[in-house]
């Protein structure tokens, strides 16, 4: 690990156990994690409103019960992928979502919260050209018609670039369960795709 990581690391410890006192603290890691877990979001869901509802349950919930955050390797943000995981699969389980409002965070609390990413900004990033876009369509697509456990470790990794360990640590499995899940998922794609 980096100094620089590790140093972050120590930064992020002040920064959520301030965060557990003073409420106007939680909008530094709001802003650190947002585009992040909105991202997981949409990939995991694609649509754009739902992936915005997911991810504001997400920092509701983070906000709400920050007091029971316990740091581990993974630390917060790790924390914060796995509520969003609850999300989506709660989402799929019943089909309907009923999220509260980032509203009710600024209302309540007074915290300054704003939009730091735009869904539309991220998209024209990702997709530079016509052909990669149909490509990364059609692999969304059968990404989605996995099993979930396939449809999580694959995301978390390509989509979101998240180490073994990591997704380890979000989705509560060890590390070999998650390379055989990445192996069999993509072993899968391979299949619906020849």
């Amino acid at each position: 690990m980096s100094n620089l990581h590790f140093q972050f690391k120590l930064d992020e410890k002040e920064i959520v156990e301030k965060a557990k006192s003073d409420p106007k603290s939680f909008a530094r890691l709001f802003d650190k994690y947002y585009s992040s877990i909105l991202s997981y979001a949409y990939h995991r869901t694609f649509n754009d409103e739902l992936a915005k509802d997911i991810t504001s349950e997400t920092f509701i919930k983070a906000f709400n019960h920050i007091n029971r955050f316990i740091w581990r390797n993974g630390g917060f943000g790790a924390w914060l992928f796995k509520i969003a995981t609850n999300e989506i699969n709660m989402y799929f389980r019943k089909k309907k979502y009923l999220p509260v409002s980032l509203n009710y965070l600024q209302e309540q609390f007074g915290l300054d919260i704003i939009d730091i990413s735009s869904l539309e900004s991220e998209k024209i990033l990702a997709v530079i050209n016509e052909k990669i876009y149909e490509d990364f369509i059609f692999l969304q697509s059968r990404i989605k018609d996995l099993p979930v456990k396939y449809q999580e470790v694959l995301t978390l990794r390509y989509f979101e670039n998240k180490s073994i360990k990591e997704i380890s640590e979000i989705l509560d499995k060890n590390e070999g369960t998650v390379k055989s899940l990445l192996s069999r998922g993509i072993n899968k794609l391979k299949n619906f795709l020849s």
